[in-house]
């Protein structure tokens, strides 16, 4: 088992930027993908950007060169790093762990409201 803890929620502005980190405990391993997730009001969660444990990376077109995604593996964290924000990157953002192609664990989430 693992269990994610995100951090670094919270209101912007428009333009703004943000810092969001997840930090995994219990069982982890290095080849575990990790990643980062969305669900707005009144939409499906969707695959916002992910990183293998080779550090191969996956962004969405709707955040590609805005947002950038890292992890350390020492550290059991995942960060995804937002910059110029837009209201519709409005939504609960969560974290990931997909473990062997088909398991996987979430955070609790955390809200990420950008203001126009």
């Amino acid at each position: 088992q693992v269990q994610l803890v995100e951090s670094g929620g919270g209101l912007v502005q428009a333009g703004g930027s943000l810092k969001l980190s997840c930090a995994a405990s219990g069982v982890f391993f290095s080849s575990d993908n990790m990643g980062w997730y969305r669900q707005a009001p009144g939409k499906q969660r969707e695959l916002v950007a992910s990183i293998t444990g080779a550090g191969v990376t996956n962004v969405a077109d709707s955040v590609k060169g805005r947002f950038t995604i890292s992890r350390d593996n020492a550290k059991k964290l995942v960060d995804l790093q937002m910059a110029s924000l837009k209201p519709e990157d409005t939504a609960v953002y969560y974290c990931n762990i997909r473990r062997w192609g088909r398991v996987d664990y979430w955070g609790q989430g955390t809200l990420v409201t950008v203001s126009s």
